[in-house]
């Protein structure tokens, strides 16, 4: 335990949308949070909200990662890769390849490097290693070829992990969730443009919320400790397939 005597739950990317939620319902729960995003201001203000700590962190930096380790300490009870995100939308034919990068870098390597840096921690705590994937892991689809990639990535990681750490006291799960209007993804992949990113969502009545992915991540940290959740796919019922999307006029 903490000094707090509260569980010690870390969430990436917990400046805004899933993470954000991820850190509030876990708090809930009664876990201390490390809110750890780049944008201090917003995680300042998230962890004076939950009781919990800010540590600014870009989960590419190796120096951040370094830094969020020290803060973590020696045991850690949940890590929630949340960090991540999809860079443009175009066919492999006209893709950028800088874009790639980036996404291949937050969305994997970032994830093998934060959870490097505190699997210690996480072994000596008995800790649940949450990965925040993607539908996008599981089917491909157009336009999406370089988040598509990252995701699969993802899930690999997550997969070799698991058998990795199969004679340790560490639970390793994956959260795949579907179309999710959530803070800034969609702003994000069409590079700030609204109407691209609105028309998204256009007619779909329900998609999924951040709240609605955060309560799965609580959900998952919460079971009893011999139980693992291996991954989970959410999607909103409009959403039968990653092609397959209700749309109403």
């Amino acid at each position: 335990m903490t000094s707090s005597d509260r569980p010690l739950a870390v969430v990436t990317g917990a400046s805004s949308g899933i993470g954000a939620a991820s850190a509030r319902y876990l708090a809930r729960e009664g876990f201390e949070v490390i809110c750890a995003a780049r944008r201090l201001d917003r995680i300042e203000a998230l962890a004076k909200e939950i009781d919990g700590r800010a540590v600014q962190c870009d989960v590419t930096s190796a120096e951040d990662v370094a830094a969020l380790s020290a803060a973590v300490g020696d045991e850690l009870q949940v890590l929630v890769n949340n960090a991540g995100g999809a860079f443009g939308f175009e066919p492999v034919a006209d893709a950028d390849l800088d874009a790639w990068r980036r996404m291949y870098e937050v969305n994997v390597i970032a994830v093998a490097a934060v959870t490097k840096s505190l699997l210690p921690a996480l072994i000596a705590g008995h800790g649940t290693i949450i990965v925040m994937g993607s539908t996008a892991g599981q089917v491909a689809y157009e336009g999406g070829g370089g988040y598509v990639a990252a995701k699969h990535g993802a899930k690999a990681v997550v997969d070799t992990l698991r058998l990795e750490l199969y004679d340790q006291p560490v639970r390793v799960s994956e959260i795949a969730p579907g179309m999710v209007q959530s803070e800034g993804f969609a702003l994000t992949r069409f590079g700030g443009d609204q109407s691209k990113a609105d028309a998204v969502y256009a007619g779909v009545r329900e998609p999924l919320t951040s709240d609605d992915v955060a309560d799965i991540v609580a959900w998952i940290a919460t079971r009893p400790a011999h139980v693992n959740i291996d991954r989970i796919t959410v999607r909103p019922r409009a959403q039968a397939a990653q092609h397959k999307v209700h749309r109403e006029q």
